[in-house]
């Protein structure tokens, strides 16, 4: 998917909502247990109830690898149910010297059709750049996270430049606005408006709303551009709204919610 084509999508439906299908076998449901793929079973029905109300799916790819062929066989499934005006991330977190890092690139863009994939840059160019070879894939590079251990090594400072804000400059020399976005988290908007102004133009993948705590509207006032250039994920207050039978009707209230907050600022 092109940028253009995700901005139209967002403008669309007044929406820069991202739902992470982070499916833990050990929390859906327990009647969906009895389907002949639970995961996929759960994933389905979640698309189905959130699609009005997002443009974005991620799946977080521990959560399939973990159950080994089986959990491959559901990613593969999901990616092959959500329609193709959707943005699809894998939230894979790769990143490694050249050749390793472009049979990940096969991996996630050709043979299971991700218009994206999270990286961690930590190795430098050469373990980006094979990401950058494929036409209308993005690499969505990690800046500054919203867990709590991002304290540990981006906020380091060298001549008044922290990492992060290193990151995202040196990002520029291998890519642009076109295939390379930025995970920002929403646990740090003042930061956010730092890593704006180095990127003015550039989508910003934002975790943290909901159960991590991040706010919508200091997201939103520190990292808006005119394109919106925001997907923000909301994946446990999403698909984990209820474990009951309903879980579908819950998640669709909780997708809508923050879909009316996010129309207001178009």
């Amino acid at each position: 998917m092109t940028k253009a084509e995700l901005v139209k999508e967002i403008f669309a439906k007044q929406s820069f909502l991202c739902v992470g299908l982070d499916t833990d076998i050990h929390k859906i449901p327990k009647f969906l247990l009895d389907f002949e793929d639970p995961i996929f079973e759960f994933n389905k029905r979640i698309i189905d109830a959130t699609a009005p109300y997002c443009v974005a799916y991620k799946p977080n790819i521990a959560f399939y690898e973990s159950l080994g062929s089986k959990g491959w066989d559901s990613l593969e499934k999901t990616m092959d149910y959500i329609p193709t005006n959707f943005f699809t991330i894998a939230d894979a977190k790769r990143g490694d010297i050249g050749n390793t890092s472009e049979m990940y690139a096969r991996t996630f863009f050709q043979t299971y059709n991700f218009d994206s994939i999270t990286i961690n840059p930590y190795m430098g160019v050469d373990s980006v750049t094979p990401f950058l070879s494929f036409p209308d894939k993005w690499a969505i590079i990690l800046a500054l996270t919203s867990n709590k251990g991002s304290q540990d090594f981006q906020h380091i400072s060298e001549n008044g430049e922290k990492l992060y804000e290193a990151v995202v400059r040196k990002s520029f020399d291998w890519g642009n606005e076109e295939n390379i976005m930025f995970v920002t988290g929403a646990t740090h908007p003042k930061e956010l408006g730092a890593i704006r102004k180095l990127a003015p133009k550039s989508f910003f993948l934002v975790p943290g709303i909901g159960a991590q705590g991040g706010d919508l509207d200091a997201v939103v006032q520190h990292g808006k551009n005119d394109e919106i250039g925001l997907l923000l994920n909301s994946a446990r207050s999403v698909i984990y709204a209820s474990s009951n039978e309903d879980f579908a009707e819950a998640a669709a209230a909780e997708a809508r919610k923050l879909h009316e907050q996010m129309a207001r600022y178009f």
